[in-house]
């Protein structure tokens, strides 16, 4: 059995199915989606409902991303967060056009489902962006940071990497856990386009909102599977504003 991690889509629903074919997923495999499913290019409504058709195949754990909480509020009550609508919620909204009242609310339930972070048997942690609390993830106070929060990964960034994990300097939100799998922060920004490792932290959002690819990796191995660079998939479209 393989535990096969996948960055944030971003409605490139074309680019999910790329990298699953490429992985040669199998039944007996889990799949776990690190947040971001929607806003930026144009199957945003469609990406939701082929993810909801293979979790009945296949175990699926789905992380909750920033844009799934926009996403989820405008399905439940209408409201349209104007930061959201200029960061790719336009383009969601759009490809929900045809959809039924019936459809709209299965997709609600499934963002409300989402999970805000998970932890595996392998003390391995996957959540979407990152955590400020030193006594870990299950202690943080806030629950949007778990999706919006950028301090992790620049922290394991600029680590010195002579630290050794018992020294008293060696950060304390980096001992709970083995590894810590995230997405949020495209590794394109910092002129790369395959998953980034930065002590026990792997980043494999690699900018499939932008000009990047979609990335699946297994989580034992460290082999990952990419898409096509997404603008190729969608040539008529922009994609999303960074935010």
């Amino acid at each position: 059995m393989r535990v096969l991690a996948i960055g944030d889509i971003h409605g490139g629903l074309k680019a999910l199915i790329q990298v699953l074919n490429k992985m040669e997923v199998k039944d007996e495999d889990t799949l776990i989606f690190m947040g971001d499913y929607v806003d930026g290019w144009s199957e945003s409504a469609q990406v939701i409902q082929f993810l909801m058709k293979l979790s009945e195949k296949i175990n699926c754990v789905f992380i909750k991303g920033n844009h799934d909480v926009w996403c989820e509020e405008w399905l439940r009550d209408g409201e349209v967060n104007m930061t959201w609508y200029i960061h790719g919620g336009k383009e969601t909204m759009e490809s929900y056009t045809g959809f039924t009242k019936e459809v709209k609310r299965a997709h609600l339930t499934f963002f409300e489902n989402l999970k805000m972070y998970h932890l595996d048997d392998k003390n391995r942690l996957f959540l979407h962006a990152g955590f400020t609390s030193m006594h870990g993830v299950e202690r943080e106070v806030f629950q949007t940071t778990l999706y919006f929060d950028r301090t992790l990964w620049e922290m394991a960034l600029t680590m010195d990497k002579s630290i050794e994990k018992d020294s008293e300097l060696y950060p304390n939100r980096l001992k709970h856990y083995t590894e810590i799998f995230i997405g949020h922060t495209p590794t394109t920004n910092f002129n790369c386009d395959e998953p980034m490792r930065a002590v026990n932290v792997w980043n494999i959002d690699t900018g499939a909102a932008f000009k990047g690819k979609l990335t699946g990796i297994d989580v034992e191995t460290k082999e990952f599977w990419q898409s096509d660079n997404l603008p190729s998939l969608y040539p008529n479209e922009k994609g999303r504003n960074k935010i």
